[in-house]
């Protein structure tokens, strides 16, 4: 139903939009379209934000497929059943949803201190619900929560960052490069551009809606990956991260018992059960090579350094030149760096991985 809604969106740009104007906006109590909602956002230039809070608004059940009012005009925002991004105002309670005036210093809580743009906004009053719809489970499932906040620090904090003028580091250097490439940057460049000589309302409503299409396209890959691959790969590392004792009284080695993203899931764990000692290997069979693979924690989950790095002695070593030096048959290589290693069997990755704890 989703993807359908999606190429609705691509190809009938004008189905979304009801042109704020007197004889458009009275609706027939009797009439069928009376029905439907109307949520307004403002016109003119649009930002990221508004283009995927719209389309999140439009997926849960109070605000389905309403119409897309673009207007600054109060009087007729007035009249509108939900707005958001414009008119100075953010009551949930009457689905206002702007962030703009002076005082507002909403965040998603939950350890998260950014300040909210609209699509944030959005996000936190009916993101639980939207993930539930698309996992279809009840909205106090377990996942659900797990998956709102998992989705909001990987997709959506970026964007009420970026709306925001939030800098992703604390720095008064230039930055290296300009990365145009995000999100928020590719829903920009959707804007008709100054030179185009149609700059009619329709013109814009159509840009906005390929906006639309494509913040929100991006939103649900978010949750459908974070559905698909996050939660077992979670799972996976929880209960290996449960069995670390039974691999090594250190409680320092972890295995795994299927190859997986298994690092962000670590640091995540280790922070919410207080794991101390922390981790300093993890194994992991190598899928095309069958060997096992031996690799050192980092220290943070952006930096290269390793907790504890493999062994000086045996870096840059291979075959039965590092076998010699370890003392361990069947080693295969060690990297310069240390970071990682490999052994043909379990049982010499384990033996390296304990032998490295020492040394």
């Amino acid at each position: 139903m989703l993807k359908v809604f999606a190429r609705t969106l691509l190809f009938n740009p004008h189905r979304l939009f009801s042109t704020p104007t007197p004889f458009r906006i009275p609706l027939s109590p009797m009439s069928t379209a009376a029905a439907v909602k109307r949520v307004g956002t403002h016109n003119g230039s649009f930002h990221c934000d508004e283009a995927l809070g719209c389309f999140m608004i439009r997926l849960t059940n109070k605000f389905s497929d309403a119409h897309i009012v673009r207007t600054r005009d109060s009087q007729v925002l007035d009249t509108l059943d939900a707005v958001l991004d414009v008119g100075g105002v953010y009551d949930p309670v009457k689905d206002r949803y702007d962030h703009h005036q002076k005082g507002f210093d909403e965040v998603f809580g939950h350890g998260f201190n950014t300040k909210l743009s609209s699509a944030g906004l959005i996000y936190k009053h009916f993101g639980k619900e939207i993930i539930a719809k698309e996992l279809q489970v009840d909205e106090d499932h377990p996942d659900v929560q797990l998956l709102f906040l998992a989705v909001y620090k990987s997709f959506m904090e970026a964007i009420d960052a970026i709306d925001n003028g939030i800098n992703q580091y604390d720095t008064d250097q230039t930055p290296r490069y300009v990365n145009g490439t995000h999100l928020s940057s590719r829903v920009g460049k959707l804007n008709l551009d100054w030179i185009d000589p149609d700059q009619s309302a329709e013109k814009e409503n159509a840009a906005f809606n390929r906006a639309m299409a494509l913040a929100g396209s991006e939103f649900l890959d978010s949750i459908r990956s974070h559905a698909r691959s996050w939660l077992p790969a979670r799972s996976i590392v929880m209960e290996c991260v449960a069995a670390r004792h039974d691999i090594d009284p250190s409680g320092e080695i972890m295995v795994l018992n299927r190859f997986c993203p298994w690092k962000l899931h670590l640091f995540e764990l280790e922070g919410e059960e207080k794991i101390d000692p922390s981790l300093k290997y993890v194994l992991y069979q190598d899928d095309r090579s069958k060997n096992w693979r031996v690799q050192a924690v980092a220290i943070a989950p952006d930096r290269f350094e390793s907790r504890k790095a493999l062994p000086v002695q045996w870096r840059g070593l291979r075959d039965d030149e590092l076998s010699k030096e370890s003392g361990i048959p069947g080693c295969v290589f060690v990297h310069m760096s240390g970071f990682i290693g490999g052994n043909h069997t379990y049982e010499g990755a384990l033996a390296m991985a304990r032998s490295a704890l020492k040394l």
